[in-house]
């Protein structure tokens, strides 16, 4: 080792000629790594750091449809050194009277004199909280967000109404501190006095809110300790726990799932890379010829040449790492303030060990792979065949002790991938997706240069055409870069076709759905008197087609067959908090039962339940099986008696639990609607609907598919992003194969010239080649693309799924493009070329 280290020196003083394309390839896959895990341990710290002010507290104590009653009051108030009481709720705003009033929907939080126990909110003006809800002019103030007052033209002491209660606008709320706990979303904030909503008509027995209990406690207080008290002492009461350890698990799932997706996508990044190290290498090797056979002449054994040129690629892996890890720290650093700016927590993007040591790890198994077999395979050739220039064994098999380290650095990689992502399944997905589209790419590649050299024989289909014969005999020649070029373009081009598919593909079956079965609004807390007066007021408007109404409750699935739903459940989003629940004496229009029977309209006896068959199925519930479901804070057992189906994918009503009405008799509740109408007809049922029944609340379905469309768009553009860097990786793998090829493409101008070609003709030649090999690598990434996007529209989102033609003809045109780019930028110089000067220097 102490000679193979020399002679490694010795070589290293030449510099880093030949290894450009090796070391971008790894500092840009290696970076982008490097850079998500830094971000996302920056948000992670900060939610785990901001967990008391994000919660508004130590521990929150959450119930829906109720207020905690004396008994729970005091159990708090045992416990802790402060609790305030926070009222979340949705409602409508109204700026104005009759026909030119100004209705918007808002989330509103009604909150008492202690509020907040921890953190600060940001109003503009910035005035004590107390002086913006207090009286102002006669009336209550409230504070409301920013967008809202926009939206509906107001001005600081302007007035509007919420239910039947009169409020002055008094600022806007520019922050609240524990806005990413707020349990109702769509809708932006309005901030008020719980005591000023008395006689609003908008917290009545059955209406849809949640009560959040906020509590400080005192320090050094065992939070995992006085959870478990208070799961034991709240057993049946339908209470909800959460505390400052983890404040918003939400959040914590989204952040780390899409981080667990940027990095797979940065995988495929370093997997495109790896093919450009992987030439590289090999174009290194083969400069290197003389130095390998003199070696070998001179006694050097097959295991020293290897070791000297293991040691000089560790020293340019660790360099080319270390400017990765430079990078990718170094970037998000840089972007701090844009970041911060956009979070909405208090986020300090710092060094993060741990993402770095990840990033690290991905590059050296990576550059570890993709070097050993290039280098085996030279290190093997004998000394004579050397001196010949290239010997046929140097295209063989890796040896079987290359072979055992290749396959322990993918199990290596497999394992690492699997190990870093929270999510196994996804990162065990993703790592197959890119070997079989590796291998996929590699037959195409394989299959392009032996259609190539076949039409290239074909005298009459060519004749008169030496431009395009010399094209495709260049495309499937013995030393042609087809292979690199669909390979690292085409992983590229896959996955960001992967993503427009996607993307268009969700968006599609939204807006293809939404005009045909979608209801422009979804009516809550209707009263039980109001719902006759209700459906007769919109039976009277023209353009109303359709009313569908059910009563709705909200229930916690606690048990199932007497154990612990989430032990039998898992994390499944039925078991996951409360849910929507209604009762029926017979099953509403439309209902399809695949399994069991409907109870008898007037049954009585124990209850009886019906559940929605995919959810049921997932869950792993049938028929016979007991459901306890706690609402309001009492027990109910059922017995599952029927699966029924039911398409959430229509924005109607779904219930997922459907009780006989006996069972739920006596409990408080409202009624829920769907309104079926056209956009035209929208305002005026919400003019008519709000100016009659000022306690419900109307969401117009269309605004929430907006935002659902926004959460797309972000996604998709974070993905883009991801993408992008693969795409750029395989870009500089193109350029290093065109600037590989450069000498070669310098002989075959030169051979051209002579026979008398011009230079018009060789140009085209040269172009025609780099088109060809790109746009066969875009049409292997347009069916990547179309079946990944067929697999995650079709049957993860359950949706139908349409090939976009418009991102896939993106794609194919990129890849020519950058084809031909790289191509032609490495083709001007052999151009200018003498011919006299290229074949003397070359014989």
């Amino acid at each position: 080792m102490a000679l193979a280290a020399r002679i490694a020196r010795r070589e290293l003083r030449g510099g880093l000629a030949g290894f450009r394309v090796f070391l971008l390839c790894l500092i840009l896959g290696v970076a982008a790594i490097a850079a998500v895990g830094t971000v996302r341990a920056a948000i992670g710290t900060g939610l785990a750091d901001q967990g008391r002010v994000l919660l508004g507290g130590d521990a929150q104590l959450s119930f829906t449809y109720r207020y905690a009653t004396p008994e729970e009051r005091g159990w708090m108030a045992a416990q802790a050194e402060a609790v305030s009481e926070v009222i979340d709720f949705r409602s409508m705003v109204v700026r104005g009277a009759g026909d030119a009033a100004e209705r918007a929907l808002t989330r509103v939080k009604a909150v008492d004199g202690l509020y907040p126990l921890v953190g600060d909110l940001v109003l503009d003006p910035p005035i004590p909280l107390d002086q913006a809800l207090g009286q102002a002019g006669g009336l209550p103030g409230a504070v409301m967000d920013g967008v809202l007052v926009d939206r509906l033209g107001m001005q600081p002491g302007d007035t509007f109404r919420v239910g039947l209660a009169e409020f002055r606008l008094t600022a806007r709320l520019l922050r609240e501190p524990d806005s990413a706990t707020s349990s109702l979303g769509i809708a932006p904030r309005t901030l008020v006095r719980s005591a000023a909503l008395t006689g609003a008509g908008l917290l009545e027995p059955g209406s849809i809110f949640d009560t959040d209990y906020r509590l400080r406690l005192a320090p050094g207080t065992d939070l995992a300790a006085l959870e478990a008290k208070a799961e034991a002492d709240f057993d049946g009461a339908g209470m909800r726990w959460t505390d400052a350890r983890r404040a918003t698990p939400g959040a914590e799932r989204f952040v780390d799932r899409i981080a667990d997706f940027l990095v797979l996508v940065g995988l495929a990044g370093l997997a495109v890379g790896g093919i450009g190290i992987s030439a590289a290498v090999r174009a290194w090797m083969e400069r290197k010829t003389e130095t390998i056979a003199t070696l070998k002449a001179l006694g050097a054994t097959a295991g020293l040449v290897r070791a000297v040129f293991l040691i000089q690629l560790a020293v340019l892996t660790a360099l080319g790492v270390g400017l990765g890890l430079l990078l990718g720290a170094g970037l998000p650093l840089l972007a701090a303030p844009a970041i911060a700016a956009r979070m909405p927590i208090a986020v300090d993007v710092a060094l993060a060990p741990a993402a770095l040591a990840e990033a690290a790890v991905y590059g050296v198994l990576v550059a570890g792979l993709f070097t050993l077999w290039p280098l085996s395979r030279m290190a093997g050739v004998r000394a004579a065949a050397l001196f010949r220039d290239i010997g046929p064994g140097r295209r063989g098999w890796p040896d079987r002790g290359t072979a055992l380290a290749l396959a322990g650095l993918a199990v290596a990689l497999g394992l690492a991938a699997v190990g870093f992502s929270g999510a196994p399944m996804l990162a065990l997905g993703a790592l197959g997706g890119i070997v079989v589209a590796l291998a996929v790419l590699a037959l195409v590649a394989a299959g392009v240069r032996r259609a190539a050299r076949a039409l290239a024989a074909q005298d009459r289909l060519l004749r008169g055409r030496p431009g395009l014969r010399a094209a495709l005999a260049a495309i499937g020649g013995p030393r042609s870069e087809t292979g690199s070029v669909i390979l690292s373009l085409g992983l590229g081009l896959s996955v960001l076709a992967a993503v427009g598919q996607v993307d268009a593909g969700l968006r599609s079956a939204v807006s293809r759905d939404l005009p045909a079965r979608a209801p422009a609004y979804f009516v809550l807390d209707i009263q039980p008197d109001q719902l006759d007066p209700v459906r007769a007021l919109l039976a009277a408007i023209p353009m109303v087609e359709k009313v569908e109404t059910a009563p709705m409750l909200r229930g916690t699935i606690t048990r199932i067959n007497g154990r612990p739903a989430r032990e039998v459940a898992g994390e499944h989003w039925v078991v996951r908090g409360d849910r929507g629940v209604t009762y029926a004496a017979t099953p509403p229009e439309g209902t399809r039962i695949v399994a069991g029977e409907w109870w008898a309209p007037d049954h009585t006896g124990p209850a009886e339940a019906s559940f929605s068959a995919n959810e049921a199925r997932e869950i792993g519930v049938g028929l016979g099986d007991r459901l306890t479901v706690n609402v309001l804070g009492r027990d109910v057992e059922a017995t599952i008696t029927s699966l029924r189906e039911v398409d959430f994918s229509t924005g109607g009503i779904g219930f997922v639990l459907t009780l006989n009405a006996a069972a739920l008799a006596g409990a408080p509740h409202t009624n829920i609607a769907t309104i079926y109408a056209p956009p035209e007809a929208e305002a005026a049922v919400l003019r008519d609907l709000a100016g009659a029944f000022p306690n419900i609340t109307a969401i117009r379905v269309r605004e929430v598919i907006e935002g659902v469309s926004q959460a797309l768009t972000t996604v998709a553009r974070a993905s883009a992003l991801a993408a992008g860097v693969t795409l750029l990786t395989g870009f500089v793998v193109l350029i290093g194969a065109a600037a590989a090829g450069e000498r070669a493409r310098a002989w075959e101008a030169a051979i051209f010239k002579v026979l008398g070609a011009t230079r018009g003709t060789i140009l085209a030649s040269f172009a025609l080649r780099a088109g060809l090999m790109g746009l066969a690598a875009g049409l292997v990434a347009i069916a990547f693309g179309a079946a990944a996007g067929w697999a995650v529209v079709s049957l993860v989102m359950e949706a139908e799924y349409r090939f976009a033609p418009l991102p896939a003809l993106a794609v194919v045109l990129g890849g020519a493009g950058a084809s031909l780019l790289a191509g032609l930028a490495f083709a001007l110089r052999p151009l200018a070329a003498r011919p006299a000067q290229v074949l003397r220097a070359r014989d």
